[in-house]
């Protein structure tokens, strides 16, 4: 059976959200679109996070994305700023669910992995290989809409398996399953 899917792509941000929408069928990758949700203008938080929940709304029901996958969060060191992208990506995740699309996370360091080959990349190495790999003429003047692009094409590297489908052999639960022969 042939891949079919759209895939919806988020960065989030709580002054610039970026997003990116693919189009995977069969061994061919079309970007279908991708920008920004611009949220520096609006005067509260509340305004942003509803700006967000209005825009991502739109697109879903516009795209019809069949999956949707997120950045994750990162640690920083400003504990309300990180709160704040919190919510924004508690809001995009329950746009998602609103409508039905399964999500899944990956980290910053992953998606620059699946993309560049170097978890340390910049974001203009970043978009400038989405750039070769989805034919898009200009790089735009907000990297975070690429950002958002790199996400929906982590994903479909990874195969649809981010942060919560990963199996964890840290725990003692994961060894025994994954080591039937190893018990006493």
């Amino acid at each position: 059976m042939v891949e079919d899917k759209i895939i919806l792509g988020i960065d989030p941000g709580t002054t610039v959200m970026g997003y990116g929408i693919i189009h995977v069928k069969g061994k061919k990758m079309e970007m279908l679109n991708f920008g920004i949700i611009e949220l520096k203008k609006l005067p509260t938080h509340p305004d942003k996070l509803k700006r967000i929940l209005d825009r991502l709304n739109g697109l879903i029901q516009e795209y019809r994305p069949d999956e949707m996958a997120i950045e994750a969060p990162f640690f920083g060191k400003n504990v309300q700023s990180m709160l704040k992208l919190g919510r924004a990506q508690g809001v995009a995740i329950a746009a998602a669910l609103l409508h039905d699309v399964p999500f899944e996370e990956y980290t910053p360091r992953r998606i620059k992995q699946a993309i560049t080959g170097s978890g340390s990349a910049s974001k203009e190495q970043v978009a400038a290989m989405l750039q070769k790999l989805l034919k898009f003429k200009e790089i735009p003047k907000y990297l975070d809409a690429t950002d958002g692009l790199g996400v929906a094409v982590c994903h479909h590297f990874s195969k649809g398996v981010g942060e919560h489908n990963k199996t964890s052999s840290s725990n003692w639960s994961s060894f025994v399953k994954n080591n039937p022969g190893r018990k006493r």
